[in-house]
């Protein structure tokens, strides 16, 4: 089974895009793909129910359909970090139970992509953050870099607190969020020889974004 963990460099830095963009990318290779969207803040109506964007997004991209609660086990109604969400809601998030998601989803697929929730670090609790779910997953890690001024630094940092977690950075992704930012390939370039990761996908600005164009050198260990 393969599976990763999508992170971010920061909030709004196409997570979502990218992860639905895994799953098309990875249907090829096998036949049960699945997202996963552990912990969502926001909801938009859903058929006659409520569901985060992003894991309607995830679902779309699927070839697997799963019940919600496996899929995104942690769903928030406020659109505010998820600690925060979660004490408005009355919700305690519990990665353990978190992990039990996953891994019936794991039991069921060939392919899993995880979306975190914001950046790396994101508070989920009063003492724990979207490191310790990561952790607590055990995924190889696959870090999106939304190209736009700063983002060189977090993205070094973003990798460096990865790797301080034992996990490994499978690879990063550029996303060019910013098509009015300067040097762009300059600081594309300059992370392609800093990260220690592969590039596997430099993702263009898109005005309507579509992951299904989006192009990916995968590991060959995913294919």
């Amino acid at each position: 089974m393969i599976g990763c963990f999508v992170t971010g460099t920061d909030t709004g830095v196409g997570k979502t895009l990218v992860s639905t963009g895994l799953l098309h990318a990875l249907a090829p290779h096998h036949r049960r793909v699945v997202g996963m969207k552990p912990v969502a803040a926001g909801v938009v109506p859903w058929g006659e129910d409520w569901a985060s964007e992003d894991a309607i997004a995830l679902r779309s991209a699927s070839t697997l359909a799963v019940p919600p609660e496996l899929d995104n086990p942690v769903l928030l109604l406020d659109a505010l970090s998820p600690h925060i969400a979660a004490e408005r809601a009355g919700v305690q998030i519990d990665i353990a139970a978190i992990v039990r998601s996953y891994q019936a989803l794991a039991a069921a697929a060939d392919a899993v992509v995880v979306e975190g929730a914001g950046g790396f670090h994101v508070p989920l609790t009063d003492t724990q953050t979207g490191a310790d779910l990561a952790q607590a997953l055990a995924l190889p890690v696959v870090l999106v870099v939304g190209l736009r001024l700063g983002c060189l630094s977090h993205a070094l940092l973003t990798a460096e607190a990865i790797r301080a977690r034992g996990l490994t950075l499978a690879g990063w992704v550029a996303n060019r969020v910013d098509p009015e930012m300067e040097a762009a390939d300059e600081n594309i370039a300059y992370l392609r020889a800093r990260l220690g990761a592969p590039l596997l996908a430099d993702v263009p600005h898109q005005e309507l974004p579509d992951a299904r164009s989006l192009v990916f050198e995968l590991p060959g260990a995913w294919l």
